[in-house]
């Protein structure tokens, strides 16, 4: 047995590497960032390709959190580079982020429950007709357009996000994230506290988000939904990386390993956080 896992060990790439081959829409390569001595993240590397979900795993203070909020721009990494479709970022705040098509969903979704999805949508990024008074109109229209894009059965234009399900709300977040040309998406526990049916439609979204070459990053603690999603796992504990495999090179068990003890299972690359 350990000469068959030797074998395969060998055949996979060094660390540093991708799984896959051509040119990442991210590439975070030896991320660090520490707070009063702790390492938060400590030499952690992670790609993500056009059209691809990679699932972050981990549990709370692994670093996943950490982590993608350096390349959302909400923190500023102690060293390490990331490159946006192969040239190297500067990203030290989230506009620089926005620049760079790069989109967060959180857990919250930071909706303003009071007004519509339209309003939601253009919030601080208004449309303004000629006399400098707010374009209701123009705004609604592509409000229209781009949810009947990414979700042809929303119908609830003109209520207020408070009284839309959750799914419903998670479709208003993602299309305000698309319509102003996110290339990189990264949803925070997107289908926390939802029922069946609304999990399935944030799926299909995630699903239709693919399709359109658009990259996700999909922070999550259930690996049943990152199993259903995701075409590759990003595995971290203790700041580190223990390693990335191809959700359909590992089962659910060899990963719950990986989250808990920190063992890299045979069709994983390992990151120099993960024992062999």
């Amino acid at each position: 047995m350990e000469q068959a896992q030797a074998s395969v060990s060998t055949a996979l790439p060094p660390p540093g590497a991708s799984l896959i081959p051509g040119t990442p829409l991210v590439e975070m390569r030896d991320i660090c960032i520490a707070f009063g001595g702790i390492h938060a993240v400590d030499h952690v590397n992670v790609d993500l390709m056009p059209g691809e979900v990679v699932g972050l795993l981990g549990h709370n203070g692994a670093g996943k959190s950490t982590l993608i909020k350096i390349l959302a721009g909400a923190y500023k990494a102690d060293s390490g580079e990331i490159r946006i479709n192969g040239e190297a970022a500067g990203i030290t705040n989230p506009r620089d982020a926005k620049r760079y098509g790069i989109e967060t969903i959180y857990q919250t979704l930071a909706l303003a429950d009071n007004v519509d999805a339209a309003a939601n949508l253009f919030l601080g990024r208004e449309i303004r007709t000629a006399w400098g008074t707010l374009d209701d109109v123009a705004m609604e229209a592509a409000t229209r357009g781009v949810m009947g894009r990414l979700n042809p059965n929303f119908r609830k234009f003109k209520e207020p996000v408070r009284g839309l399900s959750g799914g419903q709300r998670q479709s208003v977040a993602i299309a305000r994230a698309i319509h102003f040309n996110a290339k990189i998406l990264i949803m925070d526990e997107p289908t926390a506290a939802l029922g069946p049916q609304e999990t399935a439609q944030v799926a299909e979204l995630i699903k239709q988000l693919k399709a359109e070459g658009i990259g996700i990053f999909l922070i999550s603690h259930d690996i049943h939904d990152v199993f259903d999603l995701a075409d590759r796992v990003s595995v971290m504990k203790n700041g580190k990386l223990v390693g990335t495999a191809r959700t359909t090179d590992v089962t659910q068990d060899e990963v719950l390993g990986m989250i808990i003890l920190g063992k890299v299972p045979p069709g994983a690359l390992a990151g120099p956080g993960g024992m062999q």
